[in-house]
């Protein structure tokens, strides 16, 4: 059923979650300087105005503001948030250029199935055809499938975020505020290998931060509240099967083994989707309400809780659970981390994304005592989210997006950088 009216429950939250951004004030680490950031506010469209016309291929440009990463072959796509795709020919990671950018508006997330990109515009669901990635073309669009963000259906009135540079000049503490200059989902807000494939799917690569996946032919795409469900056997023709409601605060989604693992703000939910069309739900294992995105292999899931304006000012910590049995998660222990954002799985090796405060890296063997065996700490490396892509280590930030050599996990070594254009100096 497509909601009448979510204004009085969305627009309030996201009004508060900006004025606390703004105003709030904090008794440690303060300073009076004046401060540049990139954040998002809400903004007012009509459904009529963004069907007007098909996506735009364009010539390749500059980053940004760089959001959700994707490998799909030789490919790397890398989200300009509510702004469209660009696609860069990654065949050498110490020389990645770029091709093209696909002009997407309210775009935030998107997967790959064997040629067929998938990528949310605002309230649709667009499907692309990439194989000449030189020479995209849009072949179908899904109209409806993200109602959510509708205001007021009867006119068409939906709510979604603008990127805008804003300067402060007030007391600012430093660690809120510094949440603010990563992206976040807009409308909708690892080794993500979109797995358990099967008959002739070619499946690209997310991380941990992604709202969409792909898994035995179907596509799962999480928004704020749900998790939607669509059958993609016949590739160009997505075909919507159904929504479940999961609650509120809903973050990412990763598949494994048939199983889908959800995080949330308030806890991990995890899915049986051994039956594609209709996932049902094993168990939710609850923690205290901080931002959560979660990598897992066959034993154990790794989740991030942090602080933050957007995450309800939570906790910051790395929190290893035991899933052996799906329908029992138990948390085995807990560590403190700075600002824990994304992270990745490489084995036994783990990723993981330190916001501002850089990249960490943990040999993971022992789970009991992951805090004695930690390999590296890049602090000069601000990272949100990384993918152990089958070249190299993919670590996205506000700053650009770099690769690394892995294969000694003990001592990164940088490949290439790909810099933001005018960054913002945090």
């Amino acid at each position: 059923m497509k909601p009448t009216s979510q204004l009085s429950t969305k627009l309030p939250l996201l009004l508060m979650a900006l004025s606390i951004i703004f105003v709030f004030p904090s008794c440690q680490d303060q300073t009076s300087s004046t401060y540049t950031y990139r954040t998002q506010v809400p903004v007012y469209m009509q459904m009529s105005n963004f069907r007007t016309s098909e996506a735009v291929l364009e010539p390749g440009k500059d980053l940004e503001n760089p959001g959700k990463i994707y490998i799909y072959g030789d490919f790397l796509f890398i989200n300009e948030p509510q702004k469209g795709i660009h696609i860069l020919d990654n065949t050498n990671p110490s020389s990645p250029f770029s091709i093209n950018f696909i002009n997407i508006p309210g775009n935030v997330d998107m997967a790959v199935n064997s040629n067929m990109l998938y990528a949310d515009n605002y309230l649709d669901l667009l499907v692309f055809d990439i194989s000449d990635p030189r020479s995209i073309q849009q072949i179908k669009r899904v109209e409806d499938v993200f109602t959510s963000m509708y205001t007021d259906l009867s006119t068409g009135t939906f709510i979604t975020m603008k990127d805008t540079v804003m300067t402060a000049n007030s007391e600012i503490n430093r660690s809120w505020w510094g949440s603010a200059i990563f992206w976040n989902r807009g409308g909708m807000f690892a080794m993500n290998a979109d797995a358990s494939r099967g008959g002739s799917e070619s499946y690209g690569q997310g991380g941990s931060m992604a709202r969409f996946t792909l898994m035995n032919a179907h596509l799962y795409a999480v928004d704020e509240s749900s998790l939607r469900v669509f059958n993609i056997e016949q590739k160009e023709n997505p075909d919507f099967i159904k929504n479940i409601n999961l609650g509120w605060g809903i973050e990412t989604i990763f598949p494994f083994q048939n199983k889908l693992f959800i995080g949330s703000n308030t806890g991990m939910h995890i899915y049986d989707a051994s039956t594609p069309d209709a996932p049902t739900q094993m168990s939710v294992y609850q923690h205290v309400t901080a931002c959560d995105p979660v990598v897992v292999n066959e034993t154990h899931a790794f989740v991030t809780l942090r602080s933050g304006v957007g995450c309800r000012f939570g906790v910051d910590e790395l929190q290893i659970l035991n899933i052996q049995d799906p329908y029992a998660p138990k948390l085995l222990k807990s560590y403190p981390m700075e600002n824990p954002h994304g992270l990745a799985l490489a084995g036994d090796y783990l990723y993981l994304a330190e916001g501002r405060h850089g990249l960490k890296s943990f040999n993971v063997a022992d789970v009991m005592n992951i805090d004695k065996n930690q390999l590296e700490y890049l602090k000069s490396l601000k990272s949100v989210d990384i993918i152990p892509g089958p070249k190299s280590l993919i670590v996205i930030g506000p700053d650009g997006v770099c690769q690394f050599d892995y294969s000694t996990p003990n001592k990164l070594i940088q490949l290439s950088c790909i810099n933001v254009k005018n960054p913002i100096v945090v």
